[in-house]
């Protein structure tokens, strides 16, 4: 159990670290422009986009099995360490196709979800309170980036908000999954 927790709270970091790699935008010259550009667009720029996305993709496929051993045996626990994995398979393939980031990134806002609900299902009444907000951002900033591209205003700020509220979400999870795991068993009642 030990093993598990320290290797799922090692792959989590540092998964969110190299999701959070797009912050490298504002001291690497990348043309992109970080209010109107969608943060995709950095992708086609300096190879050092691609590779921490790659390599985020990596440790979030990498954390599923530990967050799985340590998650209670419920479905919705399951769920939640695969839905982790599926986040991982999703963004490397973005990091390997960039041009399919408009179908992709939408892809990661419904795995998150999916992920997200199930946080919901068996987190305990504290930290289920922070994954019903998370929920809510999440659902709300895939909102602001579809309008945004609808209307043609702020997508870079809107896309930029999504990754910081996926990679805080991420962040809270491997945290959770550290600071105070499951019991291995489902609650009887």
């Amino acid at each position: 159990m030990r093993t598990a927790r320290i290797a799922s709270a090692f792959f989590m970091g540092v998964a969110v670290l190299a999701y959070s790699g797009w912050l490298l935008e504002f001291f690497l010259p990348t043309g992109v422009s970080p209010v109107r550009d969608p943060v995709d667009a950095l992708l086609t720029g300096p190879p050092v986009f691609r590779v921490l996305l790659a390599v985020s993709g990596v440790a979030f496929l990498l954390a599923g099995p530990p967050l799985h051993r340590l998650g209670p045996v419920q479905w919705s626990a399951r769920l939640s360490a695969i839905s982790v994995s599926a986040f991982g398979a999703v963004v490397l393939a973005q990091a390997a196709y960039p041009e399919l980031s408009h179908l992709l990134s939408p892809l990661l806002s419904i795995v998150l979800m999916v992920g997200v609900i199930s946080l919901v299902l068996w987190w305990p009444p504290g930290w289920r309170a922070l994954a019903v907000t998370g929920l809510v951002l999440v659902m709300a900033t895939w909102l602001a980036v579809l309008l945004a591209a609808q209307f043609d205003v702020f997508e870079g700020v809107c896309t930029r908000a999504q990754l910081l509220v996926r990679a805080v979400l991420f962040g809270l999870g491997g945290a959770y999954a550290f600071i105070k795991p499951a019991p291995r068993h489902a609650p009887r009642g």
